[in-house]
């Protein structure tokens, strides 16, 4: 299936207020620039704020949801960018052992002592924003990865999953949600909330910052995804029909072949 979306490609004139400069700015991060030092400074005080209640909180719990169509009893799970896992409230049993993969302590140390609360076994993996998608396991060591929120981040994203389809075993699932970057829903909602919020509380370009935080658009994510492994679920969430712009979070579950 191949993927369209209208909303990034509109003139720039509409599409940089929504998506960022990207002719201007690019994809990879300068991990020096001020602008981005300061944006990873606030950026866990930004996601408290707009994430974790209001709307932010009802779209990230729309993809949640997903956790409920796998079993994790006895299973060895990885999950990559975990922040607080509240998605524990869908699972399906208790994984046999948890690994946990952050750039950030503070994130590694919240979803620590989430797990440690529902008495999962866990492993904390502190990797450096540099690192390029190299994992610190061995060759299919893990029954599922998951993977909320994340793939939008990870540039290159093919680098990242050809280290997710080596540690995860054949038969293995990659379960998780992204949201629908480039389509003119998630871009009008971002415009209306993130970007205020931005102006409201910082000194940061939001041009500059969607550009690096997400440099991977919803159909460029899920076309790698379809390519690489096999789809089991995909579901659009809230409009239901497969239309990226219509849509502000996509489901999935993907096996590994």
């Amino acid at each position: 299936m191949k993927y369209r979306t209208l909303g990034y490609r509109l003139p720039s004139a509409i599409s940089v207020p929504l998506f960022g400069d990207r002719a201007r700015h690019g994809l990879c991060a300068v991990r020096d620039d001020p602008t981005w030092r300061e944006w990873q400074r606030i950026m866990l005080t930004f996601y408290d704020a707009n994430q974790k209640r209001g709307v932010g909180k009802i779209v990230n719990d729309a993809g949640y949801r997903v956790m409920r169509r796998i079993a994790l009893t006895g299973k060895r799970v990885l999950e990559i960018g975990p922040g607080s896992l509240n998605h524990i409230p869908n699972w399906r049993g208790k994984p046999a052992s948890y690994a946990i993969v952050d750039i950030e302590p503070e994130c590694l140390d919240r979803g620590a002592e989430r797990l440690r609360e529902h008495g999962v076994p866990v492993t904390t993996h502190l990797v450096d924003e540099d690192y390029g998608g190299k994992l610190p396991f061995a060759d299919e060591e893990h029954d599922v990865i998951v993977s909320f929120y994340s793939l939008e981040h990870l540039y290159p994203l093919s680098s990242y999953l050809g280290e997710f389809l080596r540690v995860l075993k054949s038969g293995g699932v990659l379960v998780g949600a992204i949201p629908a970057e480039g389509g003119l829903a998630w871009g009008r909602g971002r415009f209306l909330t993130t970007r205020r919020w931005m102006h409201r509380n910082t000194n940061i370009d939001p041009d500059m910052v969607i550009c690096w935080a997400h440099p991977n658009f919803a159909d460029t994510i899920l076309g790698e995804l379809d390519e690489r492994m096999t789809k089991r679920y995909l579901r659009f969430w809230p409009a239901l029909i497969p239309s990226i712009d219509a849509n502000l979070v996509i489901k999935f579950i993907y096996e590994k072949r």
